[in-house]
């Protein structure tokens, strides 16, 4: 008979989801580079795409670590979210010129 998971089990499969899109996000340019020329990313871009997001899945993994209750930790994470989108929104298409 299998076991119900546990609220630590729970959290550790949030958190792999949560770094393994950080990685996919990652490997998107790096697979659309080897199949068509359009995409031309430089060492450079995906140093500061790595350092975006592993910047922001810090930031969120010490949100959800240190903030008290749901609610305040689902609002400060979803700005994060939403700053990284900003960010990287401005670096791929110049949002804000």
């Amino acid at each position: 008979m299998m076991k119900a998971p546990t609220q630590r089990s729970r959290r550790l499969a949030w958190r792999l989801a949560g770094w393994g899109l950080v990685a996919g996000l990652l490997l998107i340019p790096a697979v659309a580079m080897l199949i068509t020329d359009e995409v031309v990313w430089t060492t450079g871009d995906f140093f500061l795409a790595a350092l975006l997001l592993i910047g922001g899945g810090l930031l969120i993994e010490l949100i959800v670590w240190k903030m008290p209750g749901r609610p305040v930790r689902l609002a400060l994470c979803l700005a994060v979210l939403a700053a990284v989108g900003v960010v990287w929104a401005e670096g791929a298409v110049g949002l804000f010129r």
